[in-house]
């Protein structure tokens, strides 16, 4: 299987998402469940389009074709995928304060793609969690692991503490806010009007470290042309709210813009093991 990945890996751009947005409508249109499970996500969100469903199929596609080329193309390569960009001056600024930048990016786009461009231009230090499909741990690991341009550490106390020292080296750390955290991890709050189980990973560390937060996404280009590369900076709570509220609307705003390359096959809203189930908001 990973003689194919790498074969997949040297296919050029447009080829990957042309294909594998035919493979994402296939895909939608075999399965049922698959369709009446994208159908209510997106209802729920007032964007129920049948238009859209078709967009998100099919960006779906794109996205498993392309994460090979990220994972196993150098970092140059990949970095170079990136043929616009806008924020970085954030990021940037951001760094001079001495105490690191925090790189949260959510299920949008292409999110491996934000980690390698952080890599390129500065140290980034990224959290993951084995993959479902365990064949493709360690190309995932490979992936997000650049040597000294990039550190991949497993979802931990220890991981936790590495990333802290990467942010008092006035490095970066990567984190997919919108990932359903582990118990005693999260709080109940609204996302599209529903209770997400929303991390507190994001805003402890934060506080802790006094680090600035930016949203960042890389968003696929039409016909393969690459990827526009953007950031943010990550809105202040007011005192009446709480930091996971501010993340939650930020991240709808960036849904808003490009709803068809969200990853709505992911269940944002489970309830995870030993989590009390949330009270209606």
């Amino acid at each position: 299987m990973l003689f194919l990945l790498r074969l997949v890996a040297c296919l050029p751009l447009p080829l990957l998402h042309a294909v594998g947005g035919v493979l994402g409508r296939v895909v939608h249109l075999c399965s049922p469940r698959y369709r009446k499970y994208l159908k209510e996500n997106l209802a729920s969100t007032g964007m129920s389009d049948s238009g859209l469903w078709r967009a998100v199929a099919a960006e779906m596609g794109k996205a498993a074709l392309e994460a090979p080329a990220v994972w196993l193309r150098p970092l140059p390569d990949v970095a170079r995928l990136v043929v616009e960009v806008s924020g970085w001056e954030h990021v940037a600024e951001g760094r001079t304060r001495g105490r690191g930048v925090i790189i949260a990016t959510p299920h949008i786009g292409c999110w491996e793609i934000v980690g390698q461009y952080v890599a390129s231009r500065m140290p980034i230090t990224v959290m993951y969690r084995p993959p479902k499909i365990r064949v493709l741990e360690a190309l995932m690991r490979a992936g997000r692991s650049r040597g000294a341009a990039m550190t991949s550490v497993p979802a931990d106390v220890g991981g936790v503490r590495t990333m802290l020292k990467a942010l008092r080296r006035g490095e970066a750390i990567g984190v997919l806010p919108d990932q359903v955290p582990g118990v005693g991890e999260g709080e109940w709050v609204p996302f599209f009007g529903r209770p997400a189980y929303t991390m507190t990973l994001l805003a402890r560390i934060a506080e802790k470290t006094s680090a600035p937060v930016f949203l960042c996404l890389a968003e696929r280009l039409t016909g393969g042309r690459g990827y526009r590369f953007s950031a943010e900076p990550l809105p202040a709570a007011q005192a009446s709210e709480s930091p996971q509220r501010v993340l939650n609307r930020a991240i709808e705003q960036l849904i808003r813009r490009r709803p068809e390359q969200y990853l709505w096959g992911y269940n944002r809203y489970k309830v995870p093991a030993g989590v009390q189930p949330p009270a209606a908001l």
